[in-house]
């Protein structure tokens, strides 16, 4: 059913992290928001590791991660929290897996990846955990998809990506992998691909209509969103500077072709480095950065039944850069920055009856 209007939702706060961290990576298992490692104040990276039981709100001290990381990718197996990539202390990209046994409260190492990597995609089917793409030791954007068989603790090779990149945005839907831009260094990738799990293989579609750094994307209703983001300049424009923008271009998997909206569909608030989510029917943005010196605070969601932006109500606490989490009616914003490092917990939350 979809959620009307900013009356439908409303924010949650929680009691703050101990540690304040940025490009932490976070879980949700069994009623625990689990977030391990990140960057603090030092801008180093963190073995710290953290638990928020969301029943009482307290927060727990886990055993700290055997390899100090951030921007790592986690996928819950049962009853244990799997770890993959991220860079280390040195700033350079780790290749260490490691998992979190809850029950037991300790960390075991699992197999390696076969080349450490950062800005790893992760998806989990059926028990087994899918890495796309990455970021080596060269600095080079990688094209390696790799699957992890818990039982046998090893790393599989699958076909390569067509196109690699790391910190792509990845979704999951039937029995496809959808993968959605990403970066080669320091430059943007459009491309839109689709890795087949049963014939595992490899679908090119059209890729984005424009070339957007730090984006925000989601997946809705057999439709995919592409967001705002820093809008590149062409190859050809060298007086151009990169821009904030609040383009919305949605692709129609049925269809198999992307549509950039009317300038009357675009996202209110022109934003970059945010969170995004689907919420009730709404695709919803969050905070980020634009064209004021400050983080923002604004949110507005798109309704997919009345094809409109609202506004809904503000993040407590102004951020971009945050780690986000969705569970059930919940999307979690984390961390991130405001002044600095922030510790701030905070989740949109549609209201009770929607």
């Amino acid at each position: 059913m979809a959620a009307g209007g900013g009356r439908a939702f409303a924010w949650q706060v929680f009691p703050p992290m101990p540690t304040c961290r940025v490009y932490g990576t976070v879980a949700h298992r069994d009623g625990h928001l689990l977030v391990l490692g990140g960057c603090g104040r030092a801008g180093l990276p963190l073995d710290t590791a953290e638990t928020l039981d969301m029943a009482s709100h307290t927060w727990l001290a886990l055993a700290p991660l055997p390899t100090a990381r951030a921007g790592a990718a986690a996928v819950v197996l049962g009853k244990q929290v799997l770890v993959v990539g991220g860079v280390d202390e040195a700033q350079s990209p780790v290749a260490a897996v490691e998992a979190f046994l809850a029950d037991e409260g300790r960390w075991e190492r699992r197999a390696t990846l076969p080349q450490a990597a950062m800005g790893v995609a992760t998806v989990e089917r059926d028990g087994m955990v899918y890495a796309l793409g990455g970021m080596g030791p060269d600095t080079a954007p990688q094209a390696q998809v790799r699957v992890y068989e818990p039982r046998r603790d090893c790393w599989l090779s699958l076909p390569s990506m067509p196109t690699p990149c790391y910190g792509a945005s990845t979704f999951l839907h039937g029995n496809k992998i959808y993968v959605l831009g990403g970066r080669q260094g320091k430059l943007p990738v459009t491309a839109f691909e689709a890795f087949d799990l049963e014939t595992r293989t490899w679908t090119r579609h059209p890729s984005l209509p424009s070339r957007r750094a730090f984006a925000g994307c989601a997946m809705a209703e057999g439709s995919v969103f592409s967001l705002g983001g820093l809008q590149q300049p062409g190859p050809h424009n060298f007086y151009s500077r990169p821009h904030f923008v609040n383009t919305v271009e949605m692709f129609d998997l049925e269809h198999g072709s992307w549509t950039k909206l009317p300038r009357s569909l675009r996202m209110r608030d022109k934003r970059a480095d945010f969170v995004v989510g689907s919420l009730g029917g709404n695709i919803v943005a969050i905070g980020g950065l634009g064209n004021q010196p400050c983080p923002l605070a604004s949110v507005e969601s798109f309704s997919l039944a009345r094809r409109r932006w609202e506004a809904l109500p503000a993040m407590p606490t102004a951020r971009c850069s945050c780690s986000s989490l969705q569970a059930g009616p919940r999307l979690f914003v984390i961390g991130g920055v405001a002044q600095g490092p922030s510790q701030a917990v905070e989740a949109l939350c549609l209201r009770d009856g929607v």
